[in-house]
């Protein structure tokens, strides 16, 4: 499950190349006059959220999580179940030996290899099939985040949302700009109803 943190990671990832050069080569030779019209770095407003917080509060990956861990259990259970019917078979084999005879010995133990092996498989399968279920919750995670910080963006004219997390490269921001709660908030009220408009969401989860 540490991998769906991941997930915000990619979600956040933001290139600023343009902004730098705007801020830094708005004078360049030829270049004033059309970069004139842009905007400077100062204009552009940028909010952050907590992606630790978002995933520890966002009623999605916890139902997610709480899913995939029900699924890892039964099927852990289902190995076990054939994992344990496989050695009831190995000692039962090592019990009755003496009295088979050298063709059913080897016929038996060729047979036991052979279902050693499908249980091998098996278990290969069940971690492949969980895998992949987290990897579908992390898609899910990924498109959701990205929708609604796209669609908040868009009505609260923000121009970057960034990462602010310890460990992050962001040393010192300010919680005015941090809408975290604003997130979680209107994720969660989306999560709660499919249905609800977008800009309905967003109506009640509005910056300070």
């Amino acid at each position: 499950m540490k991998n769906l943190l991941l997930v915000l990671n990619f979600v956040l990832i933001v290139s600023v190349g343009t902004l730098y050069y705007l801020q830094f080569f708005k004078d360049s030779p030829g270049e004033s006059e059309s970069l004139s019209k842009s905007k400077n770095l100062s204009d552009y407003r940028i909010v952050y959220i907590n992606a630790d917080s978002v995933l520890a509060n966002y009623d999605y990956f916890e139902d997610a999580q709480a899913q995939l861990e029900e699924k890892g259990k039964k099927l852990e259970a289902e190995y076990q179940n054939r994992a344990q019917g496989l050695q009831n078979e190995v000692n039962n084999y090592q019990r009755t030996v003496s009295n088979l005879t050298i063709g059913q010995a080897k016929a038996i133990e060729e047979d036991l290899v052979k279902k050693q092996q499908n249980l091998r498989l098996y278990q290969e399968s069940l971690t492949q099939q969980l895998l992949k279920e987290e990897n579908e919750v992390n898609k899910e995670l990924y498109d959701q985040v990205t929708a609604y910080l796209k669609e908040y963006s868009k009505q609260n004219n923000v121009d970057l949302v960034v990462k602010y997390n310890q460990g992050s490269d962001i040393l010192f921001a300010s919680d005015s700009l941090d809408i975290t709660q604003t997130v979680i908030e209107g994720l969660n009220l989306a999560y709660a109803n499919p249905e609800t408009d977008t800009d309905v969401a967003l109506d009640t989860t509005t910056t300070k």
